[in-house]
């Protein structure tokens, strides 16, 4: 079967850089971190994190946000703004042929927190009915498929960090075997939550620089020693490329391949060798027809842990001997989890469409023993046909999105 080619039509993102597309790739191509301390986690080892500071309840709107949690609200909000780049109207299209995929890898955690509280001090009576709904994962999916009217299938993959990438790399297929003419995905995160933040500190995941918050997050720097969390949405509309230029839509740009295998190596840590990570980019040049020479650009995981890093930057080392530029948007977004794979791949379509390569934030210059092109301390103008962003899971998930410059 002969697969289609697949245009990216629309990008919709909150993050803690900014409340839209366009105030996040400001603030990405600035470099400037949004860490910060929060006054929820004071008192905690960490207590710094990259919150959306905007007004969520407002930009959702309406009068159905009493049964929204906050991960679902920055999923709604990123979809909206992405069907309406895309030049579509869910009153007008048949919606049979939609299908909405976002990732999520924690789901609401906050309330379930606050009703085991409830539970053990007051009953079982004071219970909220509305824990379940608000705490699994698919919430978002399904509150996205009810606001858009989007009636074709609806998924919320979950592989960790590589969610938002998953759900992107589904709805690829979705498209192409003719299930659905448009599909909406990405992934949302928001547990920057007490318990969390607690678990990923004890796991030894999260950064220690207290008191430098926003220059903690440093990928590929020699002194990274953990990422910082954050939340945040990133949603793209995904079509047929001829059914966008059937109806007079232009391609920002093509998702020409996806590369998807499980390390089965360890329950957090990545395979060292990066084998199936290697395999994972592999697989997806082996789908677009590319060479890895063909490649301009790595939009990289980079999520400023030594283990990550150093194996991301032996695959990109390996994989791509002619040096192309390399960045990651974690040093200015933090890592908002399942949000991150779906937030970068929008920002790799922003870099192919615009020609400008954000900086790597907090980075000087990477650790000696990497030997990468990575954009350090100012955006680079640079022509970028194509490019490919990684994203990586615990539990071994390894996703890798290959994208082509739209016409």
């Amino acid at each position: 079967m002969t697969t289609p080619e697949i245009a990216v039509t629309g990008l919709g993102m909150i993050t803690p850089a900014g409340a839209d597309t366009h105030t996040t790739w400001e603030q990405v191509c600035a470099g400037l971190p949004t860490a910060r301390r929060l006054p929820e986690l004071h008192g905690l080892p960490v207590d710094f994190a990259c919150p959306v500071d905007a007004d969520v309840d407002a930009l959702v709107g309406g009068r159905r946000t009493w049964r929204m949690h906050r991960f679902v609200k920055l999923a709604l909000i990123a979809a909206r703004q992405a069907v309406a780049d895309a030049g579509l109207d869910p009153a007008s299209w048949d919606g049979s042929r939609v299908g909405v995929i976002i990732g999520v890898g924690v789901g609401g955690v906050s309330v379930l927190t606050d009703n085991v509280l409830k539970l053990h001090t007051t009953g079982p009576e004071s219970v909220s009915p509305l824990l379940v709904p608000m705490m699994i994962p698919n919430a978002a999916a399904g509150e996205v498929a009810i606001a858009l009217r989007a009636h074709g299938p609806s998924l919320a993959p979950a592989t960790a960090c590589a969610s938002g990438a998953t759900a992107i790399a589904v709805a690829r297929d979705l498209l192409a075997s003719g299930q659905c003419d448009v599909v909406v995905a990405g992934g949302a995160e928001s547990v920057l939550q007490p318990l969390v933040v607690s678990g990923f500190t004890q796991l030894g995941a999260l950064s220690r620089r207290t008191e430098d918050p926003g220059a903690a997050s440093r990928p590929f720097a020699g002194d990274r020693d953990g990422f910082v969390m954050a939340e945040g949405a990133g949603v793209l509309v995904l079509e047929r490329a001829a059914d966008a230029a059937a109806r007079g839509q232009r391609a920002r740009a093509l998702l020409t391949g996806v590369g998807a295998t499980t390390d089965a190596h360890h329950p957090t840590a990545p395979d060292p060798q990066g084998r199936c990570a290697r395999a994972a980019v592999a697989a997806a040049l082996r789908e677009a027809d590319w060479s890895p020479y063909d490649i301009g650009h790595v939009n990289a995981h980079g999520t400023s842990t030594p283990l990550n890093d150093a194996m991301e930057a032996a695959v990109i080392t390996r994989v791509f001997p002619h040096w192309p530029s390399v960045t990651s948007a974690k040093g200015v977004l933090g890592h908002s989890l399942a949000a991150a794979g779906a937030i970068e791949a929008a920002l790799t379509v922003l870099t192919l469409e615009t020609g400008l390569i954000p900086p790597v934030g907090n980075l000087d210059a990477p650790a000696v023993e990497f030997d990468l092109n990575c954009v350090t301390k100012q955006a680079r103008p640079e022509h970028v046909e194509t490019a490919v962003s990684h994203s990586f899971g615990f539990g071994g998930h390894n996703v890798v999105l290959a994208f082509q410059r739209g016409a």
